[in-house]
């Protein structure tokens, strides 16, 4: 597996929930747990180890360093109800106004990437603790698209601005992928902290309002100058 300098999160390390998705699917169920051990290395060979015969768990290999596994995984908490498309095109223009955004090349949340590059989600919020972000994919995305549509918009409730912070466990289950041109929304969620760790969860919305896909997350706060190093 390689994970192309296209689908970065900070500057030389791969977009946590892109790289997730990548991995979870090596593993053929419904709902899937990826840790990720390590900032994940851009344009070099990965190897993927299935580590059981049924193959319900797998991990990323950087040589003899882990850089993330999966497992089979649940999802307990209820998804997050959306808004309508149009509060959500509100909420980002309030993300726009954001300043100081720690990864702006992001291929999720980076608003220095050009359209059709990156996804150039702006999570802004709806509510205490909610945000929304308005999604439109171009073509029919891949199921790894997904994940990293469901990745950003969880940190983003915590306001990553003012206390980065990166994705170190996500837990998805993609139950479709929405149709190119539909107008989608991302919702996010912070739902508590524990010292550096947040959790949160996300969830995505096609146009007719059908549940598309749901995420919980772990986000670990970083120092963005030295993150990787």
């Amino acid at each position: 597996m390689i994970i192309e300098r296209r689908f970065h999160g900070p500057d030389g390390s791969g977009n946590g929930g892109y790289v997730a998705g990548r991995l979870a699917g090596r593993v053929p169920i419904d709902t899937v747990t990826v840790t990720l051990r390590r900032p994940p290395p851009l344009d070099t060979e990965l190897r993927v180890t299935v580590e059981d015969e049924r193959g319900h768990s797998a991990r990323l290999w950087d040589g003899d360093r882990l850089v993330a596994e999966a497992l089979a995984g649940a999802i307990v908490v209820p998804p997050i109800a959306a808004v309508p498309f149009e509060e959500a095109l509100t909420a980002a223009e309030k993300y726009r106004t954001a300043e100081n955004h720690p990864f702006p090349g992001c291929f999720v949340c980076g608003p220095e990437r050009e359209p059709g590059d990156g996804l150039r989600l702006e999570p802004g919020p709806v509510s205490e603790g909610t945000v929304a972000a308005p999604w439109i994919p171009e073509r029919v995305p891949e199921r790894e698209l997904v994940w990293a549509a469901l990745d950003c918009p969880g940190g983003w409730s915590f306001d990553v601005a003012g206390r980065p912070a990166v994705l170190g466990t996500m837990t998805a289950q993609v139950m479709d992928v929405p149709e190119a041109g539909e107008r989608c929304v991302v919702m996010g969620l912070a739902r508590s902290r524990e010292g550096r760790k947040m959790h949160a969860a996300t969830a995505l919305y096609g146009a007719d309002g059908r549940l598309l896909g749901r995420a919980e997350q772990i986000w670990i706060e970083v120092d963005p100058e030295t993150f990787g190093r």
